[in-house]
């Protein structure tokens, strides 16, 4: 693609994600990393049903059957039913691992061999290790050969796979005779689009490394990223292999992680027919939605859901229209939500906020969020929180984009559903200091509320998370108030209603969650400037 580039000051939203843990989603079986390919091979998914036409994201919670999956073990065969929509609308078909992989890997080389009904096809990849430490090592297999950031890469701990994802599917092709080793296995005129292909070229890719006796390379270690069409490939190539630890997509614009949805609505982003159009990337039969995206029954917001609660860094530039930064942050801020309803809230970031707008270049900003993911999903020797940093020339707002509730799932501890927030930003980031909690002054009665507030501060302004909890009958709405320090102002409010911006302050519920059932709690935010030390809330149920 050929952009324009413009360069200019931003500023930026934080949001730091709830901390949860790893640990969390392996106790009801949801692993970070599969051992296999696909985890949910074996569920049995309804063939016709489809949830109807909506201008708003599809409940990424909803089965097919209409019900909503209420437990973190009913994901495994939930995202099985996510799959099979997003391949069968919008990608193509991921054939399982063929009848034959074969290869080799060296410290500078990985080969690959493949045959599947008869036919046959070959294609390699090049490895750089890293400078320092002992094999065998964790790799991030870096789709196209740029705008990541390999030496940082290299520098953290993980050797660097470099993998050319036209060897596979080809671009510049007729989408009745597409080509590369993909296309040469299973027919030129497959619907499959060509980021599906590239996916299955690096799913081949640790076929092998599997298979090598891990003296080299990791095969549970596995990371991939790449920039502009690389990171549409890298997008899709994460969330169609479980095996894969770390999704990292650059700059991935229309076909890549922006909602389509938002796409037609976002002012200078590439049109779904121009993104179907340029190549073969998305399957043939997204072709019949690029002028009625409202019709997909998926949304690539369940493309992010995928993903969990595996790592995932999206990173985007909002200095260029085309990209579609802001549709881009709904797909991250909507699938967000899956993760922390699996309890993996901080296993997913989002960052926007860059100084420099040229595409795909290697940015200062993400250098170090990008070592403590290697250091956390590959390495496992990190812990840091997922980071939402939304610039504010690109901030999608998802209560725009969702009629739907984040429900909290059975199985295990959970992590309460929370919204990063979505329009005006900070001037100042907020720092990562864990946010103290104050505890609900008034327990909740029979039908009353409490509520309690977290607070993540910083120089010039705050950000509170206010937890709403029913007591010991339901309610059927409710009103906080908070009367802030002297100086301080709210700026902006999410999943609640304000009245006034400084002193006393009051919040009363939305039309989704306002009704809570006995001992159940939901949350809302705000941001505000000067200090919000000291908030102590309070709570009346209706």
């Amino acid at each position: 693609m050929v952009l324009a580039v413009t360069a200019l000051a931003l500023g930026a939203t934080t949001w730091v994600v709830a901390r949860s843990s790893l640990a969390r989603a392996a106790a009801v079986g949801l692993a970070a990393v599969a051992p296999v390919e696909d985890e949910g091979a074996d569920c049995p998914v309804p063939g016709s049903t489809l949830p109807p036409a909506s201008s708003r994201l599809p409940d990424p919670f909803r089965k097919l059957n209409g019900t909503r999956i209420s437990a973190r073990s009913d994901w495994r065969c939930h995202r099985a039913e996510t799959k099979h929509l997003a391949q069968r609308h919008v990608y193509g078909d991921k054939p399982a691992k063929p009848q034959s992989v074969t290869g080799t890997v060296s410290n500078t080389n990985i080969t690959v061999n493949v045959t599947h009904n008869g036919r046959s096809a070959s294609f390699s990849a090049s490895v750089q290790l890293p400078s320092g430490g002992t094999g065998p090592y964790p790799a991030v297999v870096v789709l196209g050969g740029f705008g990541a950031d390999t030496a940082t890469i290299r520098s953290a701990g993980a050797a660097v796979i470099s993998y050319d994802p036209l060897a596979v599917g080809r671009e510049g092709t007729p989408r009745n005779n597409k080509q590369g080793a993909f296309y040469s296995v299973y027919g030129s005129s497959s619907s499959t689009g060509l980021l599906v292909a590239w996916a299955w070229g690096v799913s081949r890719i640790i076929d092998v490394i599997e298979q090598s006796g891990g003296s080299i390379l990791r095969a549970d270690a596995t990371g991939v990223t790449g920039c502009s069409r690389y990171g549409k490939g890298a997008f899709v190539t994460g969330a169609f292999d479980q095996r894969i630890a770390l999704t990292m997509p650059i700059e991935s614009g229309s076909a890549g992680s922006p909602i389509f949805r938002g796409i037609p609505g976002e002012s200078g982003a590439q049109p779904l027919n121009s993104a179907y159009g340029e190549q073969p990337w998305l399957g043939d039969a997204f072709g019949s939605y690029t002028g009625n995206p409202a019709n997909l029954p998926v949304d690539t917001h369940q493309t992010v859901a995928m993903i969990a609660p595996r790592g995932l860094f999206i990173m985007d530039n909002p200095h260029i229209d085309w990209l579609a930064a802001r549709s881009s942050s709904v797909a991250a801020l909507a699938g967000a939500e899956v993760y922390k309803a699996l309890g993996a809230g901080d296993n997913i970031s989002y960052w926007s906020d860059v100084q420099d707008g040229t595409h795909c270049a290697s940015r200062s900003e993400w250098r170090v969020p990008l070592q403590q993911h290697i250091q956390k999903f590959l390495l496992k020797t990190g812990n840091a929180a997922g980071v939402f940093r939304i610039s504010s020339r690109k901030a999608g707002n998802l209560a725009e984009w969702r009629d739907w509730q984040t429900p909290t799932l059975a199985d295990g501890p959970t992590t309460p559903p929370t919204t990063p927030p979505t329009t005006a930003p900070p001037t100042t980031p907020p720092t990562t200091t864990p946010p103290t909690t104050t505890p609900p002054t008034t327990p909740p009665a029979g039908g009353g509320c409490s509520a309690s507030v977290s607070l993540n501060q910083w120089t010039g302004g705050f950000v509170a998370t206010v937890r709403v909890t029913a007591g010991t009958a339901p309610v059927n709405g409710w009103t906080v108030g908070v009367t802030l320090p002297s100086g301080a102002t709210v700026t902006n409010v999410w999943n609640a209603n304000r009245s006034g911006s400084s002193g006393a302050v009051t919040f009363t519920n939305v039309s989704y969650n306002g009704a809570i059932a006995a001992g159940q709690s939901t949350e809302f935010g705000f941001q505000g400037t000067g200090t919000g030390t000291g908030l102590s809330p309070t709570c009346t149920g209706r």
